[in-house]
């Protein structure tokens, strides 16, 4: 099996078998480059079930890209299949790479090091862009450099707007949720994290088991995607009444699971109660949605504005320059974005967000963290037995941990407003 291949001499031949470069790859290689100047780093991200490929250089421009989404397969699998995700990472990343090289127009020959996230992820799937870009290290002489997909996230912002150190964050993603300060490229301070469920991963099986993609306009997008765009046809968010959890606790920490069981046990009870069957769907479906969406909208506004209050209560980031960053796919929905802007409004917080494109997993911002550390010379592995010894970490920590130190200020908070759900009338 290819997940058990060694980093070795050996292995890393038989993965020159396994994934045939072209021409375009074996052209002739350099020599490793100290400049920090000025540098052209290829990122390879395959933490879960994207395969992306980027070329940015230190100015920040994306030279080249190249992504290969495996969502409608496990759409059409009712989830990520860890085996089948791994399988399709291997069969496609020699061509990503190649694709983002040609749309950069370079050779191998042109990079200056080859960053790859090695950490946090799905193992099978980690294995492939992590060995690939070993792999690339060795046959073009690179440096190689590890990369955490967590950080990835948190610095992307930086590539296209001035954020300086120290900033808060907010990751919210399929397979994370987790709020910290942001204190340098390779520090963070972990204010809170998910007790359970990420909230992208209580969408999609919601979503799924409201049998969303049975309506024709939500079919081809994600769980996630499909209940924001349900939710905004919906008239009355307040129709359902949902407990936001954890209101007891005076800590930073998120939890969704108990949103998901609430909703799939309506769901079931209103299946019986209609005598529902087969592709039909729920009565008031898009309030229902509305519902699910305001309430863990305010769970997550909420642990953030304690993360606000424990900042300004031992004045953690200078007061003038505080920031909010969220990132991640579930960053993408534009109504928990617009409720946490007006949270970071009102605490006195500048909020930024990647584009869309930039906040769901892809290369580019694994080259741009690659870039960061580069500037940086922090985590550039250029000894070549050193670069073979690097592993994947599939349940790597994010951090140091400072959700206790919170949890001990015993911060009571009188939460901000947000708005309503903006919503069209059917």
């Amino acid at each position: 099996m290819f997940v058990k291949m060694l980093p070795s001499y050996a292995g890393l031949t038989y993965f020159g078998r396994l994934f045939p470069l072209k021409q375009l790859l074996r052209s002739s290689v350099k020599k490793f480059s100290s400049d920090k100047s000025a540098a052209v780093i290829l990122g390879i991200e395959s933490s879960c079930d994207d395969t992306g490929c980027a070329i940015v250089n230190t100015d920040g421009v994306i030279l080249g890209e190249a992504l290969h989404s495996q969502r409608s397969v496990h759409l059409d699998n009712g989830g990520i299949i860890p085996p089948l995700a791994g399988e399709l990472h291997r069969q496609c990343i020699t061509k990503v790479v190649e694709e983002a090289l040609v749309s950069a127009g370079l050779k191998l020959k042109n990079i200056d090091a080859i960053a790859s996230t090695v950490k946090p992820g799905l193992p099978m799937s980690l294995r492939i862009g992590t060995e690939f870009g070993k792999y690339l290290s060795r046959i073009g002489n690179l440096p190689f450099i590890p990369i955490h997909h967590m950080e990835a996230h948190a610095l992307t912002i930086r590539m296209t707007e001035k954020v300086d150190f120290p900033f808060l964050v907010l990751l919210i993603s399929g397979g994370h949720c987790l709020i910290a300060l942001a204190e340098s490229i390779d520090h963070f301070l972990l204010l809170g994290s998910s007790m359970d469920d990420a909230p992208g991963e209580a969408f999609d099986k919601i979503a799924r088991r409201l049998k969303l993609r049975n309506i024709p306009e939500f079919a081809n997008l994600s769980g996630g995607a499909a209940l924001e765009k349900a939710a905004s046809k919906g008239t009355d968010p307040n129709r359902f009444q949902f407990m936001i959890p954890m209101t007891r606790l005076q800590d930073c920490n998120f939890s969704v699971s108990g949103i998901k069981t609430a909703a799939i046990q309506h769901t079931k009870r209103q299946e019986r109660l209609h005598e529902i069957e087969g592709d039909q769907l729920i009565p008031d479906l898009y309030d229902f949605c509305a519902g699910v969406q305001l309430v863990l909208t305010r769970h997550l506004c909420h642990r953030t504005q304690r993360a606000m209050e424990f900042i300004d209560r031992k004045n953690l980031i200078p007061e003038g320059n505080r920031t909010l960053v969220v990132s991640g796919g579930v960053a993408c929905n534009n109504y928990i974005a617009q409720a946490l802007e007006t949270v970071s409004s009102e605490m006195g917080y500048k909020f930024l967000r990647p584009v869309p494109k930039l906040c769901t997993d892809n290369g580019i911002m694994i080259a741009w963290n690659g870039v960061e550390r580069w500037k940086a010379n922090c985590g550039v592995l250029r000894d070549q037995k050193e670069i073979e010894k690097v592993d994947i970490d599939s349940k790597a920590l994010f951090g140091e941990d400072w959700s206790e130190k919170v949890s001990n200020e015993r911060i009571s908070c009188k939460w901000v407003k947000i708005p309503d759900p903006r919503i069209r009338k059917r």
